[in-house]
């Protein structure tokens, strides 16, 4: 008799110590899963904070104007040309083409929301498309905010005319990255967008746009950016070196511009109109721009 009532209190504490031990495993589960949870929280807060940081690098003016030197490589072309950079903010990027020493413009190119305006002067000759007309910005699916954006050295979403607060949530940001960058990403499709910012100043350095797909093969935009100068209390790149390359043809073909600016001015007198006589005619966006590379 004796024996069985030491067995049922010797069971009575082997329960009762499982008990305290499954009780004492939950709180300590739980109290994991808090912690990991307030990282997480705080871990997206840094992100989220950082992005924001680099949104407000952007310079608050309406117009950026400035002379230029402009250099185009592409195959076994190499032009260097001098130029001027004309950019108004939600309504024209404006980059236009000189004669040496003599400063008359031979070419120019409007981007606006609308369509892109190529103008060849020496052969009297244009083209006026959408944005889904011209091969190169369509492949990489470019419109006028995408490419405002490149310009100005800003973020972008695809299809946004503007970045908000709430569209900052959909960045990655690699905070624990070595090296010099802290990469942005972001992901839509067959396209993933990259930037590279400087750790200290958040500055965007350089972007990166890449195309993977099974059947048009890879196409890739690199464009950096240097030489950050004044505007207003902000800076802008006078320095900005954009290098498009593909591979859709089967065989790579490589374009590369490099722009330097020399002041940077914010002046807003100057026209967005471009006046064509009846004289010009009106071709094929790969005409003039096989006509403008020999040059």
């Amino acid at each position: 008799m004796m024996g069985m009532v030491l067995l049922m209190l010797s069971t009575s504490c082997v329960a009762k110590k499982m008990s305290l031990n499954s009780e004492t495993r939950l709180k300590q589960d739980t109290l994991h899963m808090q912690v990991e949870s307030e990282k997480s929280q705080t871990r997206s807060v840094r992100e989220l904070t950082y992005a924001r940081r680099v949104y407000d690098n952007q310079v608050y003016t309406e117009n950026i104007v400035g002379g230029m030197s402009f250099r185009l490589e592409a195959g076994s072309k190499n032009i260097s040309v001098p130029g001027a950079l004309k950019l108004r903010k939600n309504k024209m990027i404006r980059i236009q083409l000189f004669i040496p020493i003599l400063g008359s413009e031979v070419g120019r190119m409007d981007f606006t929301p609308d369509y892109v305006l190529i103008v060849d002067r020496i052969h009297k000759q244009y083209i006026k498309a959408d944005y889904n007309q011209v091969d190169f910005l369509q492949k990489q699916g470019l419109n006028f905010y995408s490419l405002q954006a490149l310009f100005w050295n800003q973020l972008l979403v695809p299809g946004n005319t503007k970045v908000s607060d709430s569209d900052l949530k959909r960045f990655s940001v690699s905070l624990d990255e070595k090296g010099e960058f802290i990469p942005l990403t972001l992901k839509n499709g067959s396209m993933t967008y990259n930037w590279n910012t400087d750790k200290t100043s958040a500055k965007i350095q350089e972007a990166i746009i890449a195309f993977k797909d099974t059947k048009y093969g890879t196409s890739t935009l690199n464009w950096k950016y240097s030489d950050f100068k004044n505007i207003g209390v902000k800076q802008f790149p006078a320095s900005q070196i954009f290098e498009f390359v593909t591979h859709a043809t089967r065989k790579e073909q490589k374009v590369k511009v490099t722009i330097n600016m020399d002041e940077l001015g914010t002046s807003s007198d100057w026209s967005l109109e471009t006046e064509l006589s009846p004289k010009y005619k009106q071709v094929d966006v790969q005409e003039v721009l096989g006509q403008i590379m020999n040059m």
